[in-house]
């Protein structure tokens, strides 16, 4: 099945200039979305990790259902003043502006392997910070999964010390 064709494209949203990439389309069509989950679990079966870390939002969206399908554990990263216990927090740049990813501070112990996973790479920000995240409490990143991937934005560059998979890609 072709993905990218079940992706609906909204230009100049949420500002002039940005081609929104919607996933509410593939979503609600329930082949698109278990071919799409079929497809992140192919790529991820032979790596050894012990958790999938999600980005808010739309990596919980994949990740908890990849989490179950393989066997692991989920770890939600999430915006500011949305998690109850002791966190930690981070700051980084977006396409169209900044923001902060937070995570429990006991949700990763010391040698932990995890995949961070989100429906897109554009910049790589929240990407690199949710690593970032994860490295400070002394896990590693086995590998970054993405629905779809901006080429033209670089976010691979921004990761490129890391393992990146992606699905679908745009050149804008």
């Amino acid at each position: 099945m072709d993905l990218k064709s079940t992706i609906r494209v909204i230009e100049g949203y949420p500002i002039e200039g940005v081609s929104f990439k919607d996933i509410t389309t593939l979503l609600k069509d329930k082949d698109a979305f278990k071919e799409s989950l079929d497809q992140l679990e192919n790529e991820l079966k032979e790596l050894d990790f012990d958790y999938i870390i999600g980005i808010e939002s739309r990596g919980f969206i994949f990740g908890a259902p990849l989490a179950d399908r393989l066997g692991v554990g989920f770890v939600p990263v999430r915006k500011p003043g949305k998690l109850p216990g002791e966190i930690e927090k981070i700051s980084y740049d977006l396409e169209y502006g900044n923001n902060e990813l937070e995570m429990h501070k006991d949700a990763l112990n010391k040698g932990d392997k995890v995949v961070i996973i989100d429906d897109l790479i554009a910049t790589g920000g929240s990407a690199k910070a949710a690593a970032k995240l994860v490295e400070s409490l002394d896990a590693e990143v086995a590998a970054f999964v993405f629905l779809i991937e901006l080429l033209d934005l670089n976010g691979r560059e921004t990761l490129k010390d890391y393992k990146v998979i992606s699905l679908v890609e745009y050149d804008h």
